[in-house]
């Protein structure tokens, strides 16, 4: 276990923004997350983002929090790992309390993307692939990549499009009660079987979208709030090819396995979860690597409601980036603080009890993984 807690959260609403920058995103759930802690003299700052050079010209964030805020001359550095850039900018934060060199740190993570062509924002993603490989000349993409996977999870399952479609459901029924989710417009079924496919059998309810947004956090040795009982990460196959099980994401079994011990606690435990539901079938495959569900059974506990807000096992309570939104460097932040607000018990969708959350960040099609586990105290 850690001995870092989690004292002040912040985010921005999710969605587009026109008048708004990187930057004021980025300082606004920063700002967010200090009121929250009292204003603390904060040691250092790490940045999670993606994408900040490649479509809005702009790094440094780090430095920009720091000057801005008038935080002094303290380290500070952006970190990147494709989706999971905030989940891996936390642990970075972690590990420097856990070293003893700072007492207290910003963590935030920001992304803006609806500014940007479909065009520009596709190849800006797609350098979380192996950009040298034969894949990436065959044209494989994100969507591409999961679809596959659906595919094969149906050749080996008894599961459906419809049991996908629950997914993305349930997760835009948790949103409607979130109100910095960028997706708060009912749907039904039926149009999400209905809707537009972008690789079959991933229609347009399936995929996470472009997301402008930001979220912060403070962390500290200081005891208090809430606790991270454990942080923990891993690698995986950063090619379809080299994967030894298409239905199997190796670095989100292995970021949950060293979390569970480190933690010294099991699947079971888990009162609330967060998953990077990048595509409905990502969720899919994650709740049975975490271990909450059987291997190639995840779909029987889709189908019996066993993750929504009043199963026993409910997952995505914010949305998920399906439904919450995706902006990328800014998604591993904003789980822990949806996660932050059910142990303070002032969550949308509250989950009465909650003892224990988890959180799980992915990057690339399975190249990264955090796993945080969070306590109430």
């Amino acid at each position: 276990m850690t001995n870092v807690y989690i004292q002040g959260i912040g985010m921005t609403k999710f969605g587009k923004f026109v008048d708004q920058s990187m930057k004021s995103l980025l300082l606004e759930a920063s700002i967010q997350a200090l009121e929250d802690a009292g204003n603390p003299k904060v040691d250092a700052v790490f940045v999670g983002n993606f994408m900040g050079g490649s479509i809005s010209n702009q790094e440094i964030l780090g430095a920009i929090v720091a000057n801005e805020l008038g935080l002094g001359y303290v380290p500070t550095a952006k970190v990147e790992g494709a989706c999971a850039s905030g989940g891996i900018a936390l642990r970075q934060g972690i590990m420097g309390i856990l070293s003893g060199e700072y007492d207290t740190v910003l963590v935030a993570g920001v992304e803006k993307m609806k500014h940007a062509s479909t065009a520009d924002v596709t190849q800006a993603i797609n350098a979380a692939m192996d950009t040298d490989s034969n894949e990436k000349q065959a044209g494989l993409t994100f969507p591409g990549f999961f679809g596959v996977l659906a595919n094969r999870y149906f050749y080996e399952t008894e599961a459906t499009k419809e049991h996908l479609a629950m997914i993305a459901m349930k997760n835009r029924e948790n949103a409607l009660n979130n109100p910095l989710a960028q997706f708060r417009k009912p749907t039904t079924m039926e149009e999400i079987m209905e809707a537009r496919i972008i690789t079959s059998p991933l229609g347009l309810f399936d995929c996470s979208p472009t997301t402008d947004g930001a979220a912060a956090l403070i962390i500290s040795r200081k005891k208090g709030g809430v606790h991270i009982r454990a942080s923990a990460q891993s690698s995986g196959p950063t090619q379809m090819q080299d994967a030894a099980d298409l239905l199997s994401l190796p670095a989100v079994r292995e970021s949950g396995r060293l979390a569970y011990e480190k933690a010294g606690v099991s699947p079971d435990d888990i009162d609330v979860v967060e998953i990077h539901d990048c595509f409905s079938m990502t969720e899919m495959l994650a709740i049975e690597e975490l271990g909450f569900f059987n291997k190639r059974e995840g779909w029987l506990a889709i189908e019996q409601g066993q993750t929504k807000v009043t199963g026993g096992k409910p997952v995505n309570t914010s949305g998920g980036l399906l439904s919450r939104g995706h902006p990328i460097g800014a998604t591993g932040i904003a789980q822990i603080y949806h996660l932050v607000q059910q142990l303070r018990g002032t969550a949308p969708n509250q989950v009465e009890g909650a003892r224990l959350a988890l959180a799980q960040n992915l990057g690339g099609t399975g190249s990264y993984s955090t796993v945080h586990i969070l306590e109430r105290l």
